[in-house]
This record gives C-alpha cells, sequence and structure tokens, in this order.
C-alpha cells in the first residue's frame, strides 16, 4: 500500500525492535512511549518522537499499538484521544496481548468512527521482534489485512485467523504452550541433575528429536546459563495465563495442565519475580525442591 504514515505507540522491549524493522523497509515512523526515553532511543535510527499519542497519531494512516494490557489500549485509543485524532480510513493494528472481548470492543468502537482495527499479537519474543521473525496472528475484515501485507512484511509471518478477537485467542492458545512447556522443561532439568546427569549436556544430547521445541532452545540455554534477565517478564505470561482462564470459564473449559502453572506463576510474581524472565520459574520450582543452586542461594 502506497502513502503509508506509521504511528506507533508503545516502544518497549518488543516494540522498538519493531520500529526499526519498519524503518529498515523504508517506512516513515512517528513513535511515542510513556517513559520518553524508550522513543527518544529511536530518534537515531530514523523515527521522529512525539510527545503525546495524539500528536504521534496526526495524519497516520496505520497505527500500531504495543502496550502493556487492554486497559493501556483502551487508554491511549479512547481516553487520550487517539481514535478521534484519526481520520476516517485510518487501520490501528494492536499488537498488543490482550482479552479477546477487549479486542472485539476496540473494533466495534472504532468502526464507529470509521477506523478499521486488526488484533494482531505476536509470538518470537525480542529475539523475533529483531530479526523480523515474529509470528503474526491477525484478526479482523480479511481485505483489510491482506490490504497491510507489505506493512506486516519486515516484521514477520502473518496468518489471518478469523475475524475480530480471533488473533488474541490464537495468542492465548500460544501463551499456555509456551507456559507450559517452560514449566515442563524445567522439571526435566531439575530431574537431570538429580539424577546425575549434566543439564547443558542433557538439552544438547535431546536436541532433533522430540522433545527439541523453542523453548527448549532459547529458554532452556537461559536455564543452563542462569541468564534470567527479561525477555518475557513473568507478570506478563501470568497476565495472559489470567486471560486463558478467564476465557476457559467463559467458554466452560477445564485445562487442567495450565491451571497448574497459573498457579506456579502466581506465586512466582508474588515472590518479587514479575519482572524476572518467565523462563525464571525454574527458580520458584527449585526453591520448591529445596534444590537451590549455590549462586542462587546466596
Amino acid at each position: 500500500m502506497s502513502g503509508v504514515k506509521i504511528a506507533f505507540l508503545g516502544t518497549g522491549l518488543m516494540g522498538a525492535p519493531m520500529v526499526r524493522r519498519l524503518l529498515g523497509a523504508g517506512f516513515p515512523v512517528t513513535v511515542w512511549n510513556r517513559a520518553s526515553e524508550k522513543a527518544q532511543a529511536l530518534a537515531a535510527d530514523g523515527a521522529v518522537v512525539a510527545t503525546d499519542p495524539v500528536q504521534a497519531v496526526t495524519g497516520a494512516n496505520v497505527v500500531f499499538t504495543m502496550l502493556s494490557d487492554g486497559h493501556a489500549v483502551a487508554n491511549v485509543l479512547f481516553e487520550q484521544g487517539v481514535a478521534r485524532a484519526l481520520a476516517s480510513g485510518a487501520i490501528v493494528i494492536d499488537t498488543s496481548s490482550i482479552a479477546p472481548a477487549m479486542a472485539r470492543d476496540h473494533a466495534a468502537r472504532l468502526a464507529e468512527l470509521g477506523i478499521a482495527h486488526v488484533d494482531s499479537p505476536v509470538s518470537g519474543g525480542v529475539v523475533g521482534a529483531q530479526a523480523g521473525t515474529l509470528a503474526l496472528m491477525a484478526g479482523g475484515d480479511a481485505d483489510v489485512i491482506a490490504g497491510l501485507a507489505e506493512v506486516f512484511a519486515p516484521l514477520g509471518r502473518l496468518t489471518h485467523v478469523g475475524p475480530s478477537g480471533a488473533g488474541q485467542v490464537c495468542k492465548l492458545a500460544n501463551q499456555q504452550i509456551v507456559a507450559v512447556t517452560i514449566g515442563a522443561v524445567a522439571e526435566a532439568m531439575m530431574l537431570v541433575q538429580a539424577g546425575g546427569a549434566d543439564r547443558a549436556k542433557f538439552r544438547d544430547a535431546i536436541r532433533g528429536g522430540f522433545a527439541e521445541s523453542r523453548i527448549l532452545e532459547l529458554h532452556g540455554a537461559r536455564m543452563v546459563e542462569r541468564n534470567f534477565a527479561p525477555g518475557g517478564p513473568s507478570r506478563l505470561q501470568l497476565k495472559d495465563l489470567n486471560a486463558v482462564a478467564d476465557l476457559a470459564a467463559a467458554t466452560d473449559l477445564t485445562l487442567p495442565l495450565t491451571e497448574v502453572v497459573r498457579s506456579a506463576f502466581t506465586d512466582f510474581v508474588a515472590s518479587g519475580h514479575g519482572d524476572t524472565d518467565h523462563s525464571g520459574l525454574l527458580l520458584h520450582l527449585e526453591r520448591l525442591n529445596a534444590a537451590i543452586p549455590a549462586e542462587e542461594s546466596k
């Protein structure tokens, strides 16, 4: 689509590398972030930095949001005036992870103003955002999404998964798999060590087998190296698991594995690890088993 002018609201861990990908593809991008220094850091890459979200979207015809939760998205769109500052025909692409019902509500409210809405949460973490290999799960009008192919291309692989809210449903399912698999890899690491084997060599040994996964590759390495600096903060993993629980209750589903890992993340976050990477669930499980490595017990 020609004549694209992008505004990007929310330039944190995920938003900043996504902006750099869009700039690298030649799109003009104006950025805003609540903590202004995170937006200012993108000026060197060619972004125009706005002082508030309304200024950022003025004149834009494509607006990305990458914010912490649905309430933050609603606040920026409807309370801070972004929606009314947009011209009819503009498109809002929400890449945040929010509740499906909230995404559908935002789509309906924007439609009344003549603005299209696409809920397109992403998976792939900071590494995927930097490399342009994100999985983009898009819910909304098929024609609108097809027309955005050029905009999405620098970010990763786009799949239209259904109507408004469907992208968020798929992201929640993705987060289920991520959380349960992190728990499984963490428990396996403890079992291996308790049984007298080496964690790093165990991970190497099973690579390429049926247990291979991106979680084993990336988060398994974090567990071996004990590097839990946040790529995906545990508080956000818990937020998504709580949304999974809400959707399961609304659809009369029982999800026992998800509930066990949600309980573990609830306790982990409550113990002060909200900003620890979600692979750090290993620390919680080690403490439950009195298996705290020497460097962690200091």
